[in-house]
């Protein structure tokens, strides 16, 4: 109890004498990133602002690993259940309620950590990315609906070679919106610029690293224990409460597969199978994208997280 109270006053003391700092913690899935940031929120009076796009939406709670109520032990988490799932949530829209997230935080001497593992939502607040505002165009985005993946990616080739290098080819969301900007402005996609935002103030970027074997024994962990708490019901209560298994399938991963396993494309005997291979290939892309970045710190357990948190607050050490 001594040390929490004593842990307790750091981020106030280091936030009020060396000014306002952010923390970041990422990692690929399944490494422990929501239980590490929940102990340096503890050690160093913090609140946590989730950097995941599938646990903004409400009612995905085990398909996305959301953290419960009990692993929060009293720690602030942000942007968990934002909108509802019927609705789409644009990068945009979480850019901008991370930063009044930190802003709020940081005026209460607390240190803010964001923590998560879509490295385009950490991107975006960390760089102060600005993305272009085109305003949705529903008509397009229906019929852009109705086709696979492949065909997306195959149309946004012809329209825009150069953004469909560098997008994510699995992801019909992001697919969607790239070709509708390119359609609507008569142009290419806009190299993202970089604006006032996250660089206003030093930034602390830890990464977890996890060899690769025992990465692959976290993931079926966790995996059947999500089976196990009700992954499927979760699934089909979704879909009861108006969510379409093609809207389902764009949440990608769990609810892709789930949502095919529902409509009987897919037996139960494979979604274990194919989940693990599938959440595999996901995490070996998450480290594909935070290798490009050479400010991420990488540790491997929380005593080392602990001292360069410290070293960072204490000796206004800022990596922006």
């Amino acid at each position: 109890m001594t040390r929490f109270v004593r842990s307790h006053h750091f981020g106030h003391i280091y936030m009020k004498k060396y000014g306002p700092k952010l923390v970041v913690i990422l990692g690929p899935t399944a490494s422990g990133k929501s239980a590490l940031a929940v102990k340096i929120a503890k050690r160093f009076n913090g609140e946590v602002i989730s950097a995941d796009s599938r646990q903004v939406y409400q009612g995905m709670d085990i398909g996305t690993g959301k953290i419960t109520q009990k692993e929060m032990q009293g720690i602030p988490h942000h942007l968990l259940d934002v909108v509802s799932a019927k609705r789409i949530f644009t990068v945009t829209q979480y850019r901008a309620l991370a930063l009044k997230a930190i802003e709020r935080i940081m005026k209460k001497g607390k240190i803010p950590i964001l923590c998560g593992g879509t490295g385009f939502y950490i991107q975006t607040v960390v760089e102060g990315i600005i993305i272009p505002r085109v305003k949705p165009d529903w008509r397009l985005r229906g019929k852009l609906q109705k086709k696979t993946v492949e065909e997306l990616y195959q149309m946004l080739q012809k329209l825009d070679p150069r953004r469909a290098g560098n997008i994510d080819k699995n992801n019909p969301r992001r697919l969607i919106r790239a070709i509708e900007i390119v359609t609507k402005t008569k142009n290419p996609v806009p190299r993202l610029r970089r604006g006032y935002g996250g660089q206003a103030y030093p930034v602390l970027m830890i990464g977890i690293k996890k060899e690769k074997e025992e990465l692959k024994k976290l993931i079926a962990t966790r995996l059947l224990k999500r089976l196990k708490g009700g992954m499927v019901e979760e699934a089909k209560k979704l879909h009861r409460h108006g969510i379409s298994w093609k809207r389902m399938e764009e949440f990608g991963l769990e609810y892709r597969y789930l949502a095919r396993y529902l409509q009987g494309k897919l037996t139960y005997e494979k979604i274990e199978k194919t989940l693990q291979k599938e959440s595999e290939h996901y995490a070996k892309r998450q480290m594909t994208w935070f290798k490009r970045d050479e400010r991420i710190r990488w540790i491997n357990n929380q005593k080392e997280a602990e001292k360069l948190a410290k070293g960072f607050l204490k000796n206004n050490e800022g990596r922006d």
